[in-house]
């Protein structure tokens, strides 16, 4: 790309991209997007990935077992069973229906980041009421880090004024997300909840003390506000200039190695590489079984003061976590560490747009510059950003946790 601002690519409001979908809701839309020429086939492909069986992603389709360990993590479990129940004390009747399941429920792989509902699961925050909306972020509050529950509102906020800069706001606000409980909130009994929408999802399960947030997706089209109240909040910089860094430290042969496609649409990439939606991601919604083969290179190749900065890259990613969640979260993944593969696509140099993953056994990190959705621009660029956390081996949604612990499946 030659620029990195993202006002070069504002549509016109009369643009049809935009003015077109001008004026519905979020139901009205989510009809009229599926004979969309770009959403329409996306939607049906996550249409038929959606009601398998849960499995789990995986390197070559079979499970490794005997990964994940029942600890305690010092969740912040009272803090977040109060909140759910506040949240129930809350709504009512036919609300109280809409926001509950059972634990095992297949809704709750029901999941997706685009800004329309594939799924309308729950509750939507931008159709109840204030005390009710409070409520339910307040449940996700309780179950973060102040600095990770920040940046979830961040998000939210930045779908808001990308629904003002193109004068789409019914369908693109701080409150177009969706909210459901899954199982009885306890600090006894497995239970969890998941929040979705453009840009931020989320899937949370508490197993007594010990928390798993996996899958969560976090992304931001734009990453930077410009104008208003908020005018200059960035996201994801910490981790972009850190994985920059990273590429930058590596010698060129090794570094040669990491990058298995030298651009962000390249023709030695296969059949089904590139996605629609996902982009070069691979761990996206509807994504719970997908087989994802390791690339690249293993960290253990890198010298000490980049492997140093791969960890630093994971603490990024896992600093949305409560602290005791998280440090159990790094030393799992540092315990791997001797199998982690880091893998590399397109450039590291300015504002070139690039993907990276950090895969392992026990964890699959990946952060991609994406096209316009809502912007015009064609090409990848750097102010649209998806980052995505995945738990390999079962154990997205808290599942090989949960049955370890009470015997209980969690998806299916």
């Amino acid at each position: 790309m030659t620029t990195s601002n993202f006002r070069d690519y504002v549509y016109a409001p009369d643009d049809p991209r935009v003015a077109g979908i001008r004026g519905l809701d979020a139901h009205e839309y989510a009809e009229a997007v599926k004979s969309d020429s770009f959403a329409g086939p996306m939607i049906v492909g996550w249409a038929e990935l959606y009601p398998k069986p849960y499995v789990g992603i995986t390197t070559d389709g079979r499970i490794v077992p005997d990964l994940f360990e029942l600890r305690d993590e010092n969740a912040p479990a009272t803090a977040m069973v109060d909140a759910a129940i506040r949240l129930l004390e809350t709504v009512g009747g036919e609300q109280a229906a809409r926001l509950r399941y059972p634990l095992d429920a297949h809704e709750w792989r029901s999941w997706a980041n685009p800004e329309f509902l594939q799924h309308d699961t729950g509750l939507r925050l931008d159709e109840v009421d204030e005390p009710t909306a409070a409520a339910i972020l307040a449940v996700v509050e309780a179950s973060l880090s102040p600095e990770g529950y920040a940046l979830v509102r961040d998000l939210m906020y930045i779908n808001g004024y990308l629904g003002q800069v193109v004068e789409l706001p019914a369908l693109m606000n701080d409150r177009s997300y969706n909210f459901a409980l899954f199982g009885d909130p306890s600090v006894d009994e497995p239970w969890g909840w998941h929040l979705f929408g453009h840009h931020v999802a989320l899937n949370a399960l508490l197993a007594g003390d010990q928390l798993v947030l996996s899958p969560v997706f976090l992304g931001a089209e734009p990453s930077s506000v410009d104008d208003g109240p908020r005018a200059g909040l960035r996201v994801f910089g910490d981790r972009i200039a850190t994985a920059r860094a990273l590429m930058a430290g590596l010698d060129s042969g090794l570094r040669d190695r990491v990058v298995v496609y030298e651009q962000m649409v390249d023709d030695a990439m296969p059949a089904g590489r590139l996605h629609a939606g996902d982009e070069r991601h691979l761990g996206g919604c509807f994504q719970d079984n997908r087989v994802v083969p390791y690339e690249g290179v293993q960290v253990t190749e890198f010298a000490p003061g980049q492997q140093q900065l791969v960890l630093d890259l994971v603490r990024q990613f896992l600093a949305f976590m409560p602290a005791g969640a998280a440090a159990a979260r790094l030393a799992e993944i540092e315990a791997h560490l001797d199998d982690t593969w880091f893998s590399w696509i397109g450039g590291f140099e300015g504002a070139e747009p690039f993907y990276f993953r950090l895969q392992s056994p026990v964890a699959m990190l990946e952060l991609d510059h994406h096209t316009g959705v809502f912007l015009s621009n064609d090409d990848p660029g750097d102010f649209h950003i998806h980052t995505v956390i995945r738990t390999p081996n079962a154990n997205d949604y808290g599942r090989a946790i949960a049955w370890q612990k009470y015997g209980r499946q969690v998806t299916r």
